[in-house]
C-alpha cells in the first residue's frame, strides 16, 4: 500500500510531498533487497575538531561545524550495533544541504548529491569509506567553491527515509585555488582573513599615528551577528531566495556591507555623528568590534561612529565572513560633492570662507577587499575598496564601492562601483578661488599634490605602518599621474592654473604641542618679486574634525605688512589652551590658516596646515605572569596635562581570549592638575598563546586615548 502524505509551505508558494511504503510492500522479495542497503544510523558526529583545523576555523569560540567552501570536511556516521556492513559498491545515498528560508536548486541555495568515488572539487560532492572497526562510515563531502555563504542544514536521504545530520555554515575561502577571494600568500591569509588585531591610523599626513583596535572576529557569538547583518539588509528582506543565490558573489556581499555597516537606509549597525554626541557613546571610546555588533544584535543601531569604526567593523565582519580585508587610512583626503573631480574652496574678499559642498578631510578611513571582478575584467582583480562611512548615495543608497584599485590607479571612471568618487578622495586637484565684489572668481592658489597622501595600513605580520599610496596612484607629479588625471577628468572643462610665483606663504610649528599647553605657531611671507609688496595679513586658528568640518574659532591675528623685495614678514600666533581647549574634538585637531590679501594687484595668498596635539601616553603594567584561568592585575597610570581637574575618568580594557569578549572598565572619578589617573583592573585569560590587551582612558575633557600590551598567556 503507497501512502502519500502532502506538506504545504505558504512561503515557498509550493506544496512537497513525502513518500513512504508501509509495511506490506516489505513482503516483496525486491523491496526487501534494497532495503538490506540501508545504513542503520545511531548519531553522527560533524568532527569538529579536525575539520575546524583543517578550514583555519579553529580559532571560533564556539562548538559548531564552520567550513570554507571548496574544500572537503568529513562527518563520521556511528551505526547502530548489529547494523549491517557498509559496502561502497552496495550501499549508496544522497546528501542535501540547504540554506536561507526558500531553498531551491534553482538558486544554488539547495543541492542533492550522490557518492562517488571521489570528491569533485567544482561542485559539491562526496565519498564514503568504510571504518575498520565495521560500525562507523566515513563521509567526505566538499562543497561548490562558487556556493552561496550561510547556515546549511545537512541531510541524509536513504530511498526516501531521511536523516537530519546537523547544520554548518560555510564561509568564503581564501585558501581555495577556485574561490573569488583566493590569495597565494599563506602570511597575508593568516593577516587579512585569521588576524583579529590590527592598527588604525589617524591623525595628518605629518603626524601620523595608529591605534590599536580589536577586529575580534572569532568572538562569541560574532559570526552569526555577522549573518544577521545579511539577513537584515533590505535586499534580503524584499527578496529573500535572491540574496541567498548572490551571497556566492564577494563583490555582492562586500557592496551589502558597505551599506549595512551604517543606520542611513536601514536599520544598519552603526549612527554616524560628528558633532553631538549625547545618547550614545563618544567614537573615539571604541577599542574593539566585538561590543559594538554585540549591542546592534541586541537593540539595533549603534550611537555613534566615524570613519574608523566604521571601517573597523566592516573589517571584522568582512574577516568573519572570509572575505580578506585590511583597513586603510588616506591622508588628506577629499570629498568631492560636484563630482568634476575638484575640490574649490571658495573665499569672499575679506578672505572669509564662502560655504560649498565640497571639503578635504585631513584622515578618512575605509577597508580594501580581495577578490576577482569578473564583471570588470581579470585585470581587475585582487584589491577593491568600500566605503562604508555614510558620504554620498550609491544607486539611492548610502554605500560606495567596491571598486578596483587597477580601476582607480588608471582613472578608469566607468568601472563600477563608485569609481570616480573613490578616484577623486585620492587624486582630486585643489583650487582657491576669491570672489570679487563684481562677481567674479580668480583663482589665487591652488594644488595638485594635496590629496591623497601617505595612504597606509597595517604591515602584514607587524604593528608596523605600511604606505600602499603606490596601489592607488602613480608618483605625485609625474606624468603617469598627469595623464591619468587627465584622462579622469576629460569632461571637465575647468582650465588648471599654477600658483602667483612671486610670494610665498607657509607656516611653521612649535616643537612640543601637547594637549594641556600654550604653544606658539608662526606664519612666514616671503616676496620673491622685484618689487615692494603690501598686503593685509591674517592669520586664524579654529577647531576642525578629522572630516574637514570646520569647529569654533581658537585664535586669530591680523596685520597690515609691507614686504620689500626679497624679504619676509612673519606673523605669530599664541595658542592657549583657554581658548582652543573648550572647542577641539576629540580626535585633538587645529587647522591654521594664514592668507594675505593685495587688493592693488588684486593677489592673494593661502597656506593651510592642520596640526594634531599630542596626547599624554598611558603606562601599562602586567603585574607577575599571566596565566590561563587564573585572574591577572593591570596596572595603569595617565599624567593629566590639562590645566585643570579631569572630571569622571575611567580606564578601559579589552583583549581577544583575555576579558571574555567584553571590556572591563574601571571608573576612578576626578583627576587633579598635574596628578597620575591611577588604576588596576582585573582580568581572567581563557585562551592560551599570544593577544593584546587594548587600553582606552576616558574623560570629559579628555578622550581617545589609547595604547596597548602584547600578553603572554601561560598554560
Amino acid at each position: 500500500m503507497l501512502q502519500i502524505s502532502l506538506r504545504s509551505s505558504s512561503s515557498a508558494g509550493h506544496i512537497e510531498a513525502e513518500v513512504w511504503l508501509s509495511s506490506q510492500r516489505s513482503r516483496d522479495k525486491n523491496f526487501t533487497a534494497d532495503m538490506s542497503q540501508v545504513l542503520d544510523i545511531e548519531r553522527c558526529d560533524l568532527d569538529i575538531k579536525n575539520n575546524s583545523s583543517s578550514h583555519h576555523t579553529d580559532r571560533c569560540a564556539e562548538e559548531r561545524l564552520i567550513v570554507r567552501r571548496g574544500q572537503p570536511f568529513n562527518v563520521i556516521l556511528h551505526l547502530k550495533p548489529g547494523s549491517k556492513e557498509f559496502k561502497p559498491d552496495e550501499t549508496n545515498f544522497t546528501l542535501i544541504v540547504e540554506t536561507g528560508p526558500l531553498p531551491r536548486k534553482e538558486s544554488d541555495t539547495k543541492a542533492s548529491f550522490g557518492l562517488s568515488k571521489s570528491i569533485v572539487d567544482t561542485e559539491w560532492s562526496a565519498s564514503a569509506s568504510n571504518d575498520p572497526s565495521g560500525n562507523r562510515v566515513s563521509v567526505s563531502i566538499c562543497s561548490s567553491p562558487n556556493a552561496p555563504i550561510g547556515v546549511y542544514s545537512l541531510t541524509l536521504d536513504q530511498e526516501g527515509q531521511k536523516t537530519s545530520l546537523g547544520k554548518f555554515t560555510l564561509l568564503f575561502n581564501t585558501w581555495c585555488h577556485r574561490d573569488a577571494v583566493y590569495m597565494r600568500s599563506e602570511t597575508k591569509r593568516q593577516e587579512y582573513v585569521l588576524e583579529q588585531h590590527g592598527q588604525v591610523y589617524r591623525g595628518t599626513h605629518k603626524r601620523i599615528k595608529g591605534k590599536p583596535w580589536n577586529f575580534g572576529q572569532f568572538e562569541s557569538g560574532i559570526l552569526d551577528i555577522c549573518l544577521k547583518i545579511l539577513d537584515d539588509n533590505p535586499k534580503f528582506v524584499s527578496d529573500a531566495d535572491k540574496d541567498c543565490f548572490a551571497r556566492r558573489n564577494p563583490i555582492y556581499v562586500t557592496r551589502v556591507l558597505s551599506a549595512m555597516i551604517n543606520s542611513n537606509d536601514d536599520r544598519g549597525v552603526l549612527v554616524g555623528e560628528w558633532e553631538e554626541f549625547s545618547g550614545g557613546v563618544h567614537p573615539g571610546t571604541w577599542t574593539g568590534s566585538g561590543e559594538i555588533l554585540r549591542k546592534w544584535a541586541e537593540s539595533g543601531p549603534v550611537r555613534y561612529g566615524q570613519c574608523w569604526v566604521f571601517a573597523a567593523i566592516a573589517c571584522t565582519v568582512s574577516r568573519a565572513l572570509g572575505i580578506p580585508c585590511r583597513v586603510v587610512t588616506n591622508f588628506g583626503s577629499a570629498h568631492d560633492s560636484d563630482a568634476n573631480l575638484v575640490i574649490e574652496n571658495l573665499y569672499d574678499e575679506n578672505g572669509e570662507r564662502i560655504s560649498g559642498g565640497d571639503s578635504v578631510w585631513n584622515f578618512h578611513v575605509w577597508v580594501d577587499s580581495w577578490m576577482t571582478r569578473p564583471d570588470l575584467g581579470t585585470e581587475f582583480d585582487g584589491w577593491q575598496t568600500s566605503d562604508p562611512t555614510p558620504q554620498e548615495t550609491s544607486d539611492g543608497v548610502f554605500c560606495c564601492g567596491p571598486a578596483s584599485l587597477r580601476a582607480i590607479k588608471e582613472g578608469e571612471m566607468t568601472k563600477k562601483y563608485d569609481a570616480p568618487f573613490i578616484f577623486a578622495e585620492v587624486n582630486a586637484d585643489v583650487v582657491e578661488l576669491v570672489q570679487l565684489s563684481t562677481g567674479e572668481f580668480v583663482q589665487f592658489s591652488g594644488s595638485t599634490k594635496s590629496v591623497g597622501k601617505f595612504i597606509s595600513t597595517k604591515a602584514v605580520g607587524s604593528d608596523e605602518r605600511h604606505d600602499i599610496t603606490h596601489q592607488y596612484k602613480y608618483p605625485e607629479g609625474s606624468v603617469d599621474e598627469r595623464r591619468v588625471y587627465e584622462k579622469a577628468q576629460h569632461h571637465n572643462k575647468l582650465q588648471q592654473r599654477g600658483e602667483e610665483p612671486g610670494l610665498r606663504l607657509k607656516i611653521k610649528l612649535a616643537d612640543n604641542m601637547i594637549v594641556g599647553s600654550d604653544f606658539e605657531v608662526n606664519a612666514v611671507l616671503t616676496n620673491n618679486c622685484m618689487d615692494t609688496r603690501t598686503c593685509t595679513f591674517l592669520f586664524f586658528a579654529r577647531a576642525v574634525g578629522y572630516n574637514g568640518r570646520q569647529g569654533e574659532s581658537c585664535g586669530f591675528v591680523s596685520d597690515k605688512v609691507e614686504v620689500p623685495s626679497g624679504e619676509e614678514k612673519r606673523l605669530s600666533l599664541k595658542l592657549k589652551y583657554d581658548s582652543y581647549g573648550s572647542v577641539i574634538t576629540s580626535d585633538r585637531l587645529i587647522q591654521l590658516s594664514a592668507i594675505t590679501i593685495d587688493k592693488k594687484t588684486i593677489n592673494y595668498n593661502k597656506a593651510e596646515k592642520t596640526i594634531v596635539l599630542d596626547e599624554p601616553e598611558i603606562q601599562i603594567k602586567l603585574v607577575g605572569d599571566v596565566k590561563l584561568n587564573q585572574s591577572a592585575t593591570a596596572e595603569l597610570s595617565l599624567l593629566n596635562p590639562l590645566p585643570e581637574t579631569l572630571q569622571d575618568c575611567s580606564f578601559t580594557v579589552e583583549g581577544v581570549g583575555l576579558t571574555d569578549g567584553k571590556p572591563i572598565t574601571k571608573k576612578i572619578g576626578a583627576v587633579s592638575i598635574k596628578q597620575e589617573a591611577k588604576a588596576s583592573i582585573e582580568f581572567k585569560p581563557t585562551t592560551a598563546g599570544s593577544s593584546v590587551l587594548l587600553v582606552n582612558f576616558d574623560s570629559i575633557k579628555l578622550h581617545n586615548i589609547k595604547s596597548s600590551i602584547n600578553v603572554v598567556v601561560k598554560e
